[in-house]
């Protein structure tokens, strides 16, 4: 097995395993994700991680695109395909035979506990997300100030989230961060 094809295949069987724990969606495996992009494979730095986060982010479709993305850093369009792939397949099977089963057990004791106790998990996996993001883009005391205040202005405010984005773009062109 050469060089690529073994690239393709931690690509392929981290990636898989992933998408099994991807409950509340690919932001939830996010600081994994960067653990294994930056830290144990030195994939790519922080700077270009948190980069290809806001390509993807930006780009219209799902929050996916980030693994297709790191897929093609690494391994060009193969390991675009083989990262798509790997995160997709094994939680859309998942996803397909455990759906008939809860279906089944709609009204289950079992099942109602266990939807609401997968609630405080998403959100705490969430929550790390957010944190490793913050912490990649953040460089300086200032921009970590922002970024929390921004952050509880949303959560306390009906503002539009576009119009907190414009504002820290204009503190950013100022030069502050």
């Amino acid at each position: 097995m050469n060089d690529d094809e073994a690239t393709l295949w931690i690509i392929a069987t981290n990636f898989a395993l992933l998408s099994l724990f991807s409950v509340g969606g690919i932001n939830a495996i996010l600081p994994e994700v960067h653990r294994l992009s930056v830290d144990v494979y030195g994939w790519m730095s922080d700077q270009r991680f948190t980069d290809l986060f806001a390509i993807a982010q930006a780009a219209p479709g799902p929050n996916i695109m980030l693994l297709g993305l790191i897929g093609s850093q690494v391994a060009g369009l193969p390991g675009a395909a083989v990262a798509t792939l790997a995160i997709i397949g094994p939680s859309s099977l998942l996803t397909f035979w455990s759906s008939r089963l809860w279906q089944r057990y709609h009204d289950a004791r079992w099942r109602i506990a266990a939807q609401n106790g997968l609630v405080p998990v998403a959100l705490g996996l969430i929550a790390a997300s957010a944190y490793i993001i913050a912490r990649t883009a953040d460089k300086s005391y200032a921009a970590f100030v922002i970024t929390g205040l921004i952050t509880v202005t949303l959560y306390f405010t009906k503002l539009h989230p576009l119009l907190l984005l414009a504002l820290a773009a204009g503190i950013g062109l100022t030069g502050i961060v």
